[in-house]
C-alpha cells in the first residue's frame, strides 16, 4: 500500500484526491491547505482522512510515502524539496517549477535519494492524445510538419504565471511526447497584458526544431468562445484534434504534399493528394486516473514515468525561454 499526502485543494486537489482513493493499491492518509473551508469539505466528505494547515504534519510524518503537490507554481520547488529531503516521491502539479535551476536541482536530490518525480501533465494520459501518439510512432503522419494548436477561453486568470505557462503547457507538454523529449532550436514569443500590463493575457508562441519541424501556440484568457483545436500535419496524413468534440475528437486526414527536385532544374515539383478522412474510436476513460495508474506502477516497478521530472524540466525550459522572448518583443531565444 502507498500512503499519500496531498498539499493544496483547490480548483484541481479534489480531482486528485478522487482518483488517488480510487485506487486500490493507495492510501490517502492527510490532505494540507490553508484554507480552513476547503478543509471541512474534505473533513464532511472524507472522515477518515486527517487535514492540517501545516505542511510540516505530512513532511515529517513517516508513514508517508508520497506528496502530492497541487499548489501553485511558485510554491512547487519549496515544497517538493521539503518532501524529496524528507525521503518522500512527488507528484507535483503543471508547470513543475517555475525555472530550470529549481527543476535541475529537484531531480538531483530525488536521484541521489532513489526517489520518483511525476508532473502532472495530465493531457497525456487522453485517449485523444494516446491515439495521436499511437500514429505518429508508426509513422502513419510520415514526415512532420508542424503541431499548431489554438487553446483560448474566457479566464481562469492566474496571479502568478502568463497565458502561455498556464494553458500553452499543456500542448508543449504534449508536444514532448509526440517528439520523445526532442529540444527545440530556438523559441520566439509575443504577448500582451491587457491589466496592469502583467501577467501577458494573450500571447504567441511558436517553437522551431531540426528538419523544419515548428510548434505554434495560441493561448488567450480574453476570448468570448473557448476553443481546444490542434493540427498535426506529415507529408503523408494529417491529423485535426478538436477536444470539445466528445464524438470525433480525432479526425485523420489521407491528404498529404510530396516534394520532387531534379537536379537538373532549379524549380520544385510539388504535388498533393487528398483522400479519405478516419474518426478513430477514442476510449472514454478519465486521464487522471490512467495517469494515477501510470504513477502508481512506475512507484512499485522503479520505471520512469512518461511525464517525469526530466520531461518536467524540458517544458520548464521552453517556458523559460519564452518569458524572456516575452521581454524582449519576440526576440529569438536560441536553446
Amino acid at each position: 500500500m502507498i500512503n499519500i499526502g496531498i498539499i493544496g485543494f483547490g480548483y484541481w486537489g479534489p480531482n486528485i484526491l478522487r482518483n488517488f482513493l480510487g485506487h486500490p493499491e493507495v492510501n490517502v492518509m492527510q490532505v494540507c491547505d490553508l484554507n480552513n473551508d476547503r478543509l471541512l469539505l474534505v473533513r464532511n466528505n472524507y472522515p477518515g482522512i486527517k487535514v492540517t494547515n501545516n505542511a510540516n504534519d505530512i513532511f515529517f510524518d513517516n508513514n508517508i510515502d508520497v506528496v502530492a503537490i497541487v499548489t501553485p507554481v511558485s510554491s512547487h520547488y519549496n515544497l517538493a524539496k521539503k518532501a524529496l529531503m524528507n525521503g518522500k516521491s512527488v507528484f507535483v502539479e503543471k508547470p513543475f517549477t517555475s525555472n530550470s535551476g529549481e527543476a535541475v536541482e529537484l531531480i538531483d536530490i530525488a536521484n541521489k535519494k532513489n526517489l520518483m518525480i511525476m508532473v502532472d501533465h495530465t493531457f497525456l494520459f487522453t485517449g485523444a492524445v494516446k491515439k495521436i501518439k499511437e500514429v505518429v510512432d508508426g509513422g502513419g503522419l510520415g514526415k512532420l510538419f508542424y503541431y499548431d494548436s489554438v487553446r483560448i477561453n474566457l479566464g481562469l486568470f492566474q496571479h502568478d504565471v502568463n497565458v502561455i505557462w498556464d494553458l500553452a503547457v499543456h500542448d508543449i507538454s504534449i508536444m514532448d511526447y509526440l517528439l520523445d523529449g526532442q529540444l527545440p532550436i530556438s523559441i520566439n514569443a509575443v504577448g500582451v497584458g491587457h491589466f496592469n500590463g502583467k501577467p501577458e493575457d494573450v500571447a504567441y508562441l511558436t517553437v522551431k526544431y531540426k528538419d523544419n519541424f515548428i510548434g505554434h501556440f495560441h493561448s488567450n484568457w480574453l476570448s468570448p468562445v473557448k476553443i481546444r483545436k490542434t493540427i498535426i500535419a506529415g507529408d503523408e496524413k494529417m491529423i485535426v484534434w478538436n477536444d470539445l468534440n466528445s464524438d470525433e475528437k480525432v479526425k485523420i486526414y489521407d491528404k498529404g504534399v510530396h516534394i520532387q527536385n531534379d537536379e537538373n532544374i532549379y524549380d520544385l515539383l510539388v504535388s498533393y493528394r487528398s483522400g479519405d478522412m478516419h474518426v478513430p474510436v477514442i476510449p472514454n476513460l478519465e486521464a487522471l486516473k490512467l495517469e494515477v495508474d501510470h504513477f502508481v506502477e512506475c512507484l512499485n516497478n522503479g520505471n520512469e514515468p512518461v511525464n517525469s521530472g526530466m520531461a518536467g524540466l524540458r517544458i520548464v525550459k521552453i517556458l523559460e525561454a519564452a518569458n524572456k522572448s516575452l521581454k524582449k518583443q519576440g526576440q529569438e531565444i536560441i536553446i
